[in-house]
């Protein structure tokens, strides 16, 4: 049976999903599913590139802030210092990381217990061999999260990817939209919201979607976060994702909502055409394209706060690499490993691509309140 098949056949005998529900199956399926088929989906062979994808050098910048919390928690990292990263994959950003750290700053690398944290068995069948000669370093390797975390959790682009429930404000009032069937194609239909969590999420915010709009309630993010900051101990938490503030995500600007696919480099909404089908688009290739809606920065951070953690700052990563040295020292030759340097680091920094899409959130428990090098971009002489 094809996960087209087996999410139609769900429809059938259970009535239409909640797009939360689609997604879990379309991007978690054990076995079906788009982050369960590969152990890597990203870079020019994938269907998109992060920031992990461009080269080794965003895994060396984060070593150096990953250096600056281990010293700021003293002595109480002297017996290990754990560095957790949920939605690990494949393992590559933990070994540019290590990389990095193993070459300058030893002491952080001898005191690293490694945590890698994925979903797909597939990708952390990888994980050891990716890792090479730093497999030492690796504490666990599990699809959970810990239950103490002393140090660090890291999370690039984790949240955009958990399933998120999609609403509309209609002349009803708030309804939410649901996948169906119509005959053998997938099709939107809006209905009385799934639970009335979808109302208090926007009445927390005080926000009122506008009439005709739509946007995404990504419940599953709050609750991650609120699980994440319960296990860490002490220390801190770095997000990296493409999101904004609740006053902008639910703003006349992203009045269609921010659900979008990647499919072979190719970028769908639900306002793009049908597909052969006849269906919306981004409803096409279930297990065969990622799903991502963009993450609620206020609501993450407010779960955070009500879990006892201190926000740092919330840089775009522009100002976060450059804060921590991306062009210090950039390669001036000619030769082709500095080209290849100089055009990653315009990739990670220029406006308008990742630099500016992409927001860092840094938090901390038990730290205090410091002034991290990471996002002290406009107080550094």
């Amino acid at each position: 049976m094809t996960l087209r098949e087996l999410i139609a056949h769900r429809i059938r005998a259970r009535g239409p999903l909640t797009t939360a529900d689609f997604m879990e199956l379309a991007l978690y399926h054990p076995s079906l599913g788009y982050y369960s088929r590969a152990p890597r989906r990203t870079g020019r062979a994938g269907d998109f590139f992060t920031s992990v994808d461009v080269g080794p050098q965003f895994g060396a910048l984060l070593a150096s802030q990953l250096d600056e919390m281990y010293r700021l928690l003293g002595d109480s990292a002297l017996d290990g210092f754990d560095l957790v990263e949920a939605g690990a994959a494949n393992g590559q950003l933990a070994r540019d990381i290590l990389d990095a750290a193993e070459a300058d700053f030893p002491e952080l690398y001898r005191a690293i217990r490694l945590t890698l944290v994925e979903t797909s068995a597939t990708a952390r069948a990888t994980q050891a061999e990716t890792l090479g000669r730093h497999t030492p370093r690796l504490a666990a390797a599990s699809d959970r999260m810990p239950d103490r975390v002393h140090g660090v959790i890291l999370a690039n682009e984790l949240l955009d990817a958990l399933p998120t429930h999609a609403v509309a404000m209609t002349p009803e009032g708030l309804r939410e939209i649901f996948v169906d069937l119509d005959e053998n194609r997938f099709v939107e239909r809006t209905g009385p919201p799934s639970t009335p969590h979808l109302a208090r999420y926007l009445e927390r915010l005080d926000l009122r979607l506008s009439p005709g709009s739509r946007g995404e309630v990504n419940l599953a993010a709050v609750t991650w976060m609120r699980d994440a900051a319960r296990s860490l101990t002490r220390g801190f938490m770095l997000l990296v994702d493409y999101g904004h503030p609740a006053s902008g995500l639910y703003s006349d600007g992203h009045g269609t909502g921010t659900l979008t696919t990647f499919h072979r480099h190719q970028v769908s909404t639900p306002e793009d055409d049908a597909d052969q089908r006849g269906g919306p688009a981004w409803l096409a290739h279930p297990g065969l394209q990622d799903i991502t809606s963009h993450v609620d920065w206020t609501s993450v951070t407010s779960a955070a706060e009500a879990e006892g953690l201190d926000l740092l700052g919330l840089p775009d990563q522009t100002h976060f690499l450059l804060a921590l040295g991306a062009l210090d020292n950039p390669p001036t030759g000619s030769d082709t490993r500095s080209i290849k340097h100089r055009l990653a680091l315009k990739t990670l920094l220029v406006p308008g691509g990742l630099g500016s899409t992409h927001h860092v959130l840094l938090l901390g428990k038990q730290v205090g309140t410091p002034t991290l090098r990471g996002g002290s971009f406009k107080t550094r002489n």
